[in-house]
């Protein structure tokens, strides 16, 4: 399936591919525009204006996919939520001490990375690495952090 946003990822952005890529649709096809009006209409948009898949009621668009696709029931997942929220919208909605860092990796991650795919292929392996990390803290009973 082809999926849309915009050009330079960004943490959002990384996030909502990840989650695609890994829970929703593993063969998926990220395509990358500048104008939410050029993105193809056999493909689904996220963290774009006009879209479903995007920021709403106070939710970054990683939390909107999370509702969406019904993920909210993987606590892990609803964690990262809450890290990738802070880090997006810095609203201090969530106590995240996790988000800055996320925030300035993948920062850092963009401005090396020569085209959006390539920033794709290093944060799928960050948030492959934040899921197994939240997910054995919350196992252990320990407050993800």
């Amino acid at each position: 399936m082809k999926w849309a946003t915009r050009q330079r990822v960004h943490v959002d952005r990384a996030a909502c591919a990840w989650l695609i890529r890994r829970f929703v649709d593993p063969d998926a096809e990220f395509l990358f525009v500048t104008d939410p009006a050029d993105a193809p209409p056999d493909a689904t948009g996220f963290d774009m204006r006009g879209v479903e898949l995007s920021h709403h009621g106070g939710r970054c668009s990683f939390e909107t996919a999370l509702l969406h696709f019904d993920l909210t029931t993987d606590p892990a997942l609803e964690e990262i939520g809450h890290i990738v929220h802070e880090a997006d919208l810095a609203d201090e909605t969530f106590d995240a001490p996790i988000a800055a860092g996320l925030d300035a990796l993948i920062r850092g991650v963009g401005l090396t990375s020569e085209t959006d795919e390539e920033t794709l292929a290093v944060t799928d392996r960050l948030f492959d690495g934040l899921y197994e990390h939240v997910r054995r803290q919350l196992l252990s009973d320990r407050p993800p952090g």
